[in-house]
């Protein structure tokens, strides 16, 4: 189903997180982080007109060898504003990855669906044009589709292209059981990071989980910190961490990375965050 009559039949039958949750319980914006990450990359943005409706984040500095796995992120709301994220994707980016967010800084509008295909279309793209400061810089085996919330929704109804990598549901799922469809179209490892019983999404990512496809590798973390997550703290908080830590090992073999989710003595294990696995190995 298209997006955006699945949203209009939501609205019109009175669950609609995407739109009126999404708005009302995201904040504003996250407060400008001057330090571009944790990372040992600094990363910031930019823009450029092969790629219009997008914000790219990027290390400040590509050193030499180092190739950028794909990250494309679709905001909450469906809002076309590329930093309203800017927290955690400088965070993701400052891991050396190049972060696409649909959306031109400060944007506004709606996004859709096809926007992250086409950021990922575009830095494949970038990776070979002549005149390109990316070229041979994009590692173009390994992209993740992420999205929160609206966003969420975005990254599933893209998840079925061959070249996605992996997943990424922050604060969202499926809002009707007969949108199955999708979820049976999983291919790829797929990571839910959710900000517990109070956020708006958690029964919807829930039965999502319940209905992922036999022998799926997938996580799910929940943090109660409802549905705003924790994307305005410095560095996107807890959320831009495990984001983070997840990317590292899906698209960059980090086994450090990796032994935060594998496992019952798993590194998120026994912590504050709530934590349930499948097929990881």
């Amino acid at each position: 189903m298209n997006l955006r009559r699945l949203i209009r039949r939501t609205v019109t039958a009175g669950a609609a997180f995407v739109l009126a949750g999404a708005l009302l319980h995201l904040p504003a914006g996250p407060v400008h982080a001057a330090v571009g990450g944790s990372g040992p990359y600094p990363a910031d943005y930019e823009t450029t007109i092969r790629l219009r409706d997008h914000t790219i984040y990027r290390p400040q500095t590509i050193p030499a060898g180092l190739k950028l796995p794909i990250v494309v992120w679709g905001n909450g709301a469906c809002r076309a504003d590329g930093t309203w994220f800017e927290n955690i994707l400088k965070e993701f980016a400052s891991h050396g990855f190049l972060v696409i967010a649909n959306g031109r800084p400060g944007g506004f509008g709606q996004t859709d669906p096809e926007m992250l295909t086409e950021a990922i279309d575009w830095a494949i793209a970038e990776n070979t044009r002549y005149t390109s400061k990316y070229r041979g810089r994009i590692d173009t085996t390994k992209i993740a589709v992420m999205g929160q919330s609206c966003g969420g929704l975005e990254a599933y109804e893209v998840s079925d292209d061959p070249r996605v990598t992996t997943t990424g549901i922050f604060n969202s799922g499926m809002l009707d059981d007969s949108d199955n469809y999708q979820l049976a179209r999983l291919h790829a490892p797929i990571i839910y990071v959710i900000g517990g019983p109070d956020d708006i999404a958690h029964p919807n990512a829930m039965d999502d989980w319940n209905r992922l496809p036999a022998g799926l590798p997938a996580f799910m973390g929940n943090l109660d910190v409802g549905h705003m997550g924790t994307f305005s703290q410095p560095n996107g908080g807890e959320f831009g961490r495990v984001g983070s830590a997840w990317l590292k090992w899906q698209l960059k073999g980090d086994t450090a990375a990796k032994a935060w989710f594998v496992g019952p003595g798993c590194g998120l294990c026994g912590t504050e965050w709530d934590v349930m696995q499948k097929n990881l190995r």
